[in-house]
């Protein structure tokens, strides 16, 4: 399998002196395509910050993200977000979606945005894998928040991205709905080939996931 997601001694510190925050400090990993993989640690120990970094949401003090062979540090803003578009799928634990859309809408926004077609076909494909086939035309305020989450994966999916960066995505839910989200989630990847990198502290999700990687105080540990 060849290397799609890679980190070189990435950094991100805030503050100064005594003040300084090491929130990831010199980490090195390697992802795999295809790969599903778990990022651990306790609140405060780095682990959102080193998934913003690795969707380029965020840059880092020093070291480097490399995406699908591309160093992102050496590209330029426009073409960040053309990667964030195309490369990757987020899923939040809010799960941000627009209220005034609705679930079909909001699954193909951001591939409008980015001007490219729809493929029809293959959203209809996701939407049926994720159960939400009666739901298309509801807005998000009539939807439960296990079928909300739903939709964000739909959303992630829906753009053909390589890789999928969910944070915390059970973390509002109740164990049933987070554990049918889950499975959700990893029965899409694998039908469509994706690469999924779930940040989170439920050790039932950590032990679905192909490795684990353990953070504490921005450091990966063994």
């Amino acid at each position: 399998m060849s290397t799609i997601l890679e980190t070189k001694n990435l950094c991100k510190y805030y503050g100064k002196g005594e003040n300084l925050v090491k929130a990831v400090d010199h980490v090195d990993l390697t992802i795999n395509g295809g790969e599903f993989v778990t990022i651990v640690g306790k609140s405060g120990s780095g682990k959102s910050t080193l998934l913003h970094m690795l969707g380029a949401l965020d840059t880092p003090t020093s070291g480097s993200v490399i995406i699908d062979g591309k160093d992102t540090a050496k590209l330029s803003e426009p073409k960040l977000a053309k990667i964030r578009r195309r490369k990757i799928g987020f899923v939040f634990q809010a799960y941000n979606l627009v209220p005034s859309l609705n679930v079909w809408e909001n699954i193909v926004l951001p591939i409008g945005l980015d001007g490219r077609k729809v493929d029809e076909t293959y959203v209809k494909d996701i939407i049926k894998t994720l159960g939400l086939e009666s739901k298309i035309r509801n807005l998000p305020g009539t939807l439960s928040g296990g079928q909300q989450q739903r939709v964000a994966i739909a959303r992630a999916a829906a753009a053909k991205p390589s890789i999928i960066l969910a944070d915390e995505p059970t973390g509002n839910l109740d164990t049933k709905t987070g554990d049918e989200v889950m499975a959700m989630l990893k029965l899409s990847v694998k039908k469509y080939g994706q690469t999924l990198v779930v940040i989170t502290h439920n050790k039932d999700i950590a032990q679905m996931a192909d490795r684990t990687l353990v953070i504490e105080d921005g450091r990966l540990v063994d």
